[in-house]
């Protein structure tokens, strides 16, 4: 791996610092730019380049399900992305392995597993928990449905998945209400649908709403 940078993203500051100081432990050499949100983190993107890794909370204020993953995945490139949740179901842990995730810790280990795990992902290895086979084919066929998109068709998607309208949509990417048409006819041919609704549920592994229980 190369970069001199580490992209640090969740909205608990006590928690990010916590996973800031594991960093630094680990990844000395690395500037840590920490962040609290998926645009604030796709504006960070856009700002530096250089990034090594990337630590992401999945359930931060603006994304739903991987929503947020996927957008951070799109900016970064082939930058690993490490999953750190409080969350640990068996679907959402496969998802971010199907999705294509470097790895997937819990907020809950000690902080010396953390670093060792952090270290085996930098030798270029993956850390998950156990496998499940069935939830990691559902997302992986979501996953392949994607593959085709642009990434402004995919924030469009997305966007479309929080249940934003087209003009809502147009104003938060500063493209016309007529572009975003554009986009969703390509989308829906892409992933062979007729509308809105058919979109959404083709891609449901990805975006598929967790326990209310907090990050």
């Amino acid at each position: 791996m190369s970069g001199s940078r580490l992209l640090l993203a969740d909205d608990h500051p006590l928690i990010r610092e916590g996973l800031a100081l594991a960093c630094r432990v680990a990844m000395p050499e690395l500037t840590i730019d920490s962040v609290g949100s998926i645009a604030e983190a796709e504006a960070m993107i856009a700002r530096h380049r250089g990034y090594r890794l990337a630590l992401l909370d999945l359930m931060l204020p603006d994304a739903r399900g991987f929503s947020g993953f996927l957008r951070v995945q799109h900016a970064l490139g082939d930058v690993p992305i490490v999953i750190v949740s409080a969350k640990q179901q068996p679907e959402l842990i496969e998802a971010a392995r199907a999705l294509g995730a470097a790895g997937y810790l819990s907020k809950a280990q000690p902080l010396d597993e953390t670093l060792a795990s952090l270290r085996t992902i930098l030798g270029g290895k993956t850390v998950f928990p156990p496998a499940n086979g069935r939830v990691q084919a559902d997302v992986g066929d979501a996953r392949q449905r994607i593959s085709d998109l642009s990434g402004a068709q995919l924030r469009v998607l997305m966007a479309l998945a929080d249940g934003r309208l087209n003009k809502q949509i147009a104003g938060d990417l500063g493209v016309t209400e007529a572009t975003i048409k554009a986009h969703l006819t390509a989308i829906f041919r892409k992933l062979g649908v007729n509308n809105r609704t058919q979109a959404i549920l083709a891609i449901q592994p990805l975006l598929a709403e967790q326990a209310d229980d907090n990050q």
